[in-house]
């Protein structure tokens, strides 16, 4: 961990459109590729490397089926994934009270 880095914050997770996309994924079994897409209003490509990203670390996985001829992916959060956003928000709710109580 670097210098600075506070135990509990996951770099991987921590930028918003990554946390967005895990936090929807805490509320459902699985998420359509264009549905996520649409909610984080992210292009394809932008969408893809956060997935894959979060994928190579094993906190997704990624189902791939034809549907009425198209090819569809859909998302789903591991074990893995859902325990480390779990810490990350827990970090952050850490954080957040801290600095309310620096007032």
């Amino acid at each position: 961990m670097s210098r600075g880095a506070i135990d509990g914050l996951d770099p991987l997770i921590h930028p918003p459109a990554r946390l967005q996309l895990m936090a929807l994924l805490a509320e459902m079994t699985e998420l359509e590729f264009a549905t996520g897409r649409d909610v984080l209003d992210v292009s394809d490509s932008v969408l893809s490397k956060h997935l894959s990203q979060l994928s190579e670390a094993g906190y997704l996985e990624l189902r791939k089926a034809t549907v009425n001829g198209r090819q569809r992916t859909w998302i789903s959060a591991t074990g893995r994934g859902t325990k480390a956003f779990r810490l990350h928000v827990a970090t952050l709710q850490r954080l957040a009270t801290k600095a309310g109580h620096l007032n």
